[in-house]
């Protein structure tokens, strides 16, 4: 996953799909979109996770998923798993720390979008 500052977020909009957490990411049209911008408008609000798994697993989106909005370095690690591929952190979000983060565990016994298998079915 790849941690971008707001400085470093590219804003150009050409290809880019900005979804916000009342939409019914089923029903969007993804002819021509490149990257997909789901917002966390609040630590709280975890709709984005769902829109995320669902574009990946329903419609099969290979695109970039990026998180914007209200980004923490603890919810990292499950945008990841929920197949967020960029995450633009809030301000004042340490970059390295956030890195550090999704090094942390090598591995989760659930499967998710980047390994769908359980631990127990891939050990088997």
């Amino acid at each position: 996953m790849k941690l971008l500052t707001h400085s470093q977020a590219n804003t150009s909009t050409e290809g880019v799909l900005a979804v916000d957490n009342a939409t019914d990411v089923l029903a969007l049209s993804m002819d021509g979109v490149q990257r997909i911008d789901l917002h966390f408008p609040k630590f709280a609000d975890g709709r984005a996770f769902s829109q995320a798994v669902l574009l990946r697993r329903r419609l099969g989106f290979k695109g970039t998923i990026r998180a914007t909005g209200d980004v923490l370095i603890d919810q990292l690690v499950q945008m990841q798993r929920c197949g967020f591929s960029e995450a633009v952190l809030r301000e004042d979000q340490d970059l390295a720390h956030g890195e550090a983060l999704l090094r942390h565990f090598s591995g989760f016994y659930q499967g998710d979008l980047q390994q769908p298998r359980p631990l127990f079915a891939r050990v088997a």
